[in-house]
């Protein structure tokens, strides 16, 4: 794909990777993703901000061939889907100067063994004169890593994110044009790489609440006209309570563990709480990530294997441990033939989680009358504490 023109003097640059379905190895991309950069020409100074992912770099290196000089390059993020293929520009335009904040200098030159001397560090809320444009640099920290910042682009109120307001979509489309399938694209991009942070994405959402920004140029997915849409968005899933919903990672060997897992569904729907159930067996991590974001709790069912959870459902656990959700309730329900520790096992993976556990409901064998109703009583319980919060 050519460059794209933003608006006068503004282009997109990157690349749409239509086939990929994973990323990092660990996340599901169902809809791909794109590599975003972009390049300013100033009336004196002419800057690319970020690269691409190195499988990309063709593609990106000809999109550059018609640009006969760069004097800077501005990497918000070490990681190399947006900064590994610094190397490969710097060697085209070898007098650019390399633009990050000193801790991602350290980490460019250990990931990438870019020389020192290509590097101009820049602080918090330093400005840079393209001439008739000015690039403001601003920190946002763990958004998603240490060492991450963003730039605003004075004159045409443009902020270029980064991961920030990101989104994993492959399409043709430079800007949003369907804000339903960009949501939850974004809240599946937010569940899976911002949510751990949470805390610290609501000081750089306050940081940033100053600016007046026209529009949102990200390092995946589409740009937003509407800023407002994906900030308004952010906000929701920082500051916002959680819903009156179950996450329920489920998995079942023998039949046990399912029957469980059907009754109490039906039970939860009767006392009008909202339940997502997740078969670990064949679930996409990325729609079980999005359902953390807003849960009020979270149930996790698993039959016994050799005195433990099921693997399925341990890794579930070390899931939701990692990501941190805003969750506020948990228990776990399932069966064992002879005995085991399965409630000792996950409760031991979610030291992270700061919720109240709720006495777990498990059975011998095939569920009993007894199990049946204690599954009914959860699932009062459950109802009864959403309510007293005001879960909705």
């Amino acid at each position: 794909m050519k460059a794209r023109k933003i608006k006068e003097n503004i282009y997109w640059m990157g690349s749409v990777d239509w086939d990929s379905r994973l990323f990092d190895s660990l996340i599901p991309l169902p809809d791909g993703t794109s590599y975003n950069a972009y390049l300013i020409k100033g009336s004196e100074k002419t800057v690319l901000l970020d690269t691409v992912d190195p499988p990309m770099a063709k593609e990106f290196m000809a999109q550059l061939a018609g640009i006969p000089k760069i004097d800077y390059i501005v990497s918000h993020h070490a990681e190399q889907d947006h900064s590994g293929t610094i190397l490969q520009v710097l060697e085209k335009y070898p007098e650019a100067k390399l633009i990050s904040t000193p801790k991602a200098k350290g980490m460019l030159i250990d990931l990438l063994k870019i020389p020192e001397e290509c590097f101009i560090t820049v602080a918090d809320g330093e400005t840079l004169s393209l001439g008739d444009k000015t690039l403001k640099f601003i920190y946002t920290p763990w958004v998603h890593w240490p060492e991450t910042m963003v730039t605003y682009l004075e004159e045409d109120k443009i902020l270029f994110s980064c991961d920030f307001f990101g989104s994993h979509i492959a399409t043709a489309d430079l800007f949003v044009i369907d804000e339903g399938r960009v949501y939850e694209a974004a809240k599946r991009y937010f569940a899976e790489i911002m949510m751990p942070f949470r805390s610290i994405i609501k000081k750089n959402l306050d940081k940033l609440a100053s600016y007046e920004i026209d529009m949102i140029a990200p390092g995946h997915g589409q740009l937003f006209p509407r800023p407002e849409f994906i900030i308004d968005a952010y906000r929701e899933w920082t500051l916002g309570a959680p819903v009156n919903k179950v996450v329920l990672p489920h998995i079942s060997m023998h039949g046990s563990t399912q029957q469980m897992v059907d009754h109490f569904i039906a039970a939860l729907v009767a006392k009008g709480v909202q339940v997502e159930p997740f078969n670990l067996a064949v679930t996409d991590i990325g729609k079980l990530a999005m359902a953390l974001v807003d849960a009020a709790t979270i149930v996790v069912a698993t039959p016994t294997v050799l005195t433990g959870p099921h693997p399925y459902a341990a890794y579930a656990a070390f899931l939701a441990n990692a990501l941190r959700p805003n969750t506020k309730f948990l228990s776990i329900i399932g069966s064992f033939g002879w005995g085991g520790k399965i409630v000792e096992s996950l409760a031991g993976m979610i030291p992270n989680l700061k919720v109240e556990v709720l006495d777990p409901v498990l059975c011998k064998g095939v569920p009993t009358d007894t199990v049946f109703q204690s599954l009914n009583d959860l699932a009062a319980l459950i109802a009864e504490k959403h309510k007293k919060d005001g879960y909705k």
